[in-house]
């Protein structure tokens, strides 16, 4: 085989690929109806500690503020809400949905420690978990 043909043939299979995992995605990930609670997706979260406080960013582009629900029970921080698609985009025909809808829950193990006062602000799309750290 030349060069060139092993090139194209490379090129044609990892399109191949990618566009299988993407059919795959399709199928395993559509939306959950806001009303069930089947776990739909998990936000990706950042945990930073500073001296006197733990944060935990959670992305959540979309996600009302008035739809997440914060718990802290002793090192376990749980995160619940739903995304739900906006009413005038019901009954539209979807080209492509990477953004994930309906019910979402992430669980995260805070580092050793104890920690109170969890505050919550909405910014750019994520949610700050500010936490104190008790000595």
């Amino acid at each position: 085989m030349a060069r060139d043909d092993a090139t194209r043939w490379m090129w044609l299979e990892a399109s191949a690929t990618l566009a299988r995992a993407e059919r795959l995605q399709c199928q395993f990930f559509q939306i959950s109806p806001s009303r069930t609670h089947v776990v739909a997706w998990e936000p990706p979260a950042d945990v930073l500690e500073s001296r006197d406080f733990l944060h935990v960013i959670l992305a959540m582009p979309g996600v009302a503020p008035e739809a997440i629900n914060v718990a802290l029970d002793g090192n376990r921080l749980t995160i619940v809400g739903d995304r739900v698609l906006p009413d005038e985009l019901n009954g539209t025909v979807i080209h492509r949905l990477e953004l994930p809808y309906g019910r979402f829950e992430r669980t995260i193990t805070l580092p050793g420690g104890k920690y109170a006062n969890a505050r919550c602000v909405n910014e750019h799309g994520c949610l700050i978990v500010t936490l104190n750290k008790i000595n």
